[in-house]
């Protein structure tokens, strides 16, 4: 496979201005690809001071030798999700790969369990992580459908896999992830008779920023938790970034409506 197997291509990568999202769009850009970084906050990098090589993302990309755009806009809504296809097609004329990456799990946790959770954090996880990425596909097929090809990678969480892995919290955004399932599936049978294929990426526990200075109030990333990973260790983003690089390259190109489950091996049981 050629070393720059996405030239010419690109990407757009939702959540890209830290943390995993990050990871994924500078690999695409590693890959070959131009890349159009969206976000809530193109500066939310500052927010858990992860350190970046250059002032932003779109930054790092460009010192890469890619072309980039950031695009800062709500993706819970259909019109902002629409603005950003059509900057991307304004900006480079294409639209090839999409990652729908946007979301995470911020309802609180005393509340989280499906017993108590409120309507409230419901409809919040609901809208950033399943809403953000049916708007986002529906933005883009159009374009993808009139040149005939396209990859959608969407971005889902090993709790939709098995609630065991959260012992029954985070239960509005495990839902919610499970919705991102099930939305791969149903995408892939529609849209690959034009050649687009969707699959999906269900990390487990990654090593975040974020994560990193939130964990120990949530509960989570402790040794106790690293001893029921078959593989002894928490996940890092080039993990995730790894399998991204197998789906939207041409060796997964026989695959499509399926989910990767990127997780030391912590569920073990089909998708």
């Amino acid at each position: 496979m050629s070393e720059e197997p996405l030239a010419g291509q690109v990407a757009i990568v939702t959540g890209a201005a830290r943390g995993l999202g990050r990871g994924y769009a500078l690999r695409l850009a590693r890959l070959g690809a131009d890349v159009v970084v969206a976000d809530i906050d193109l500066d939310a990098a500052r927010e858990f001071n992860e350190a970046l090589t250059a002032p932003t993302v779109p930054d790092e990309i460009r010192a890469l030798g890619r072309r980039s755009l950031g695009v800062q806009g709500d993706l819970r809504r259909r019109e902002g999700a629409q603005a950003l296809a059509q900057r991307t097609l304004d900006a480079f004329g294409r639209i090839d790969i999409l990652v729908n990456n946007a979301g995470g799990a911020f309802s609180p946790v005393e509340r989280s369990t499906a017993s108590l959770m409120p309507d409230e954090d419901v409809d919040a996880m609901l809208d950033v992580n399943y809403r953000s990425a049916l708007y986002c596909s529906q933005a883009v097929a159009p374009a993808m459908r009139a040149q005939r090809g396209g990859v959608i990678v969407n971005v889902s969480t090993m709790a939709a896999l098995d609630a065991s892995r959260t012992a029954g919290r985070l239960a509005p955004y495990a839902i919610a992830k499970t919705a991102v399932l099930q939305l791969t599936r149903y995408l892939a049978a529609d849209l690959g008779p034009d050649g687009i294929r969707v699959n999906c990426i269900a990390p487990g526990s990654m090593l975040t920023e974020r994560i990193r200075q939130q964990a120990a109030a949530r509960g989570m990333q402790n040794e106790k938790e690293t001893r029921r990973i078959p593989l002894r260790r928490f996940g890092e983003v080039e993990d995730c970034a790894n399998v991204l690089e197998f789906l939207v390259t041409p060796l997964s190109g026989y695959v499509t409506g399926q989910c990767i489950s990127v997780c030391g091996g912590q569920v073990l049981t089909p998708s």
